[in-house]
């Protein structure tokens, strides 16, 4: 036998290198092993009910106006222990005529005493959200140029102490020094409670000067144009008597402090 031949008595060795797992095979099984940890907190976080149904925002609204009721609870409360103080400071100065004259005068600046005479009511509702331009040339809206917005409230009320105003009210609540007309979304927050549209304004004075206060004011006359282009609701009523109460909510200043 040649010395060129070839043994094959004997399988050859494989020299093929060892197989290896590449990269994209390792970040696939990595992303579907994140995925199914993902779905498994889904699930136990959702506990099998479906957390993006609208029960969940319906708990939420019944929430805020089982407080919003239990806050005017607390109001009414609060000002029957008013009356009762000031029928004792009433009392104590009853020998003092000029004492019971100034606290008179201070409880009408503040705000915490009833208070009539003539006056108006301004209703501001928001537009049929079906509305569509009522003007030409007018473009069309747009889901905000149809809602009252906490400017429009603002503008009002302004307008209104601007008149001379003897005292405001809205909605239900006399309005004093730090009350604050803040709406979120369509709803009004006013001092703990919640208010949805149609909103009505009320104040006390010369009808006069108040009608002539919200005509000439640019904020009102800007609000005005939304009413005629898109049908935004405005009503002026003038009064011949309104009684407005005195405010009965808290008086104590509410402000941030630093922590530590």
């Amino acid at each position: 036998m040649s010395n060129s031949a070839v043994s094959t008595s004997g399988a050859e060795p494989d020299r093929r290198p060892p197989r290896r797992f590449r990269p994209v095979r390792l970040l696939t099984a990595a992303v579907f092993a994140l995925a199914g940890l993902i779905f498994w907190m889904s699930f136990n976080t959702a506990k099998g009910t479906d957390i993006r149904t609208d029960a969940s925002m319906l708990r939420l609204s019944d929430l805020i106006q089982e407080r919003s009721k239990g806050n005017g609870d607390l109001e009414r409360g609060a000002a029957a222990l008013r009356a009762q103080v000031d029928a004792l400071a009433g009392r104590d100065a009853g020998a003092d005529t000029a004492e019971a004259r100034r606290l008179a005068a201070l409880g009408d600046a503040a705000g915490t005493r009833e208070i009539r005479g003539t006056g108006l009511t301004v209703t501001l509702t928001d537009a049929p959200p079906n509305a569509t331009a009522k003007i030409p040339g007018v473009p069309q809206p747009q889901p905000n140029d149809l809602v009252i917005h906490q400017q429009d409230l603002q503008a009002v009320v302004n307008a209104l102490w601007r008149g001379g105003a003897q005292g405001i009210e809205v909605m239900d609540q006399r309005l004093i020094s730090t009350s604050a007309v803040r709406c979120v979304g369509n709803t009004l927050i006013l001092q703990g409670r919640v208010y949805s549209p149609p909103y009505k304004i009320t104040a006390v004075g010369d009808r006069g000067r108040l009608r002539k206060a919200l005509d000439t004011a640019p904020t009102v006359q800007n609000y005005l144009q939304y009413v005629a282009a898109y049908g935004l609701g405005w009503k002026v009523d003038q009064r011949d008597a309104v009684t407005l109460p005195g405010y009965t909510g808290a008086v104590d200043l509410h402000y941030a402090k630093p922590a530590g």
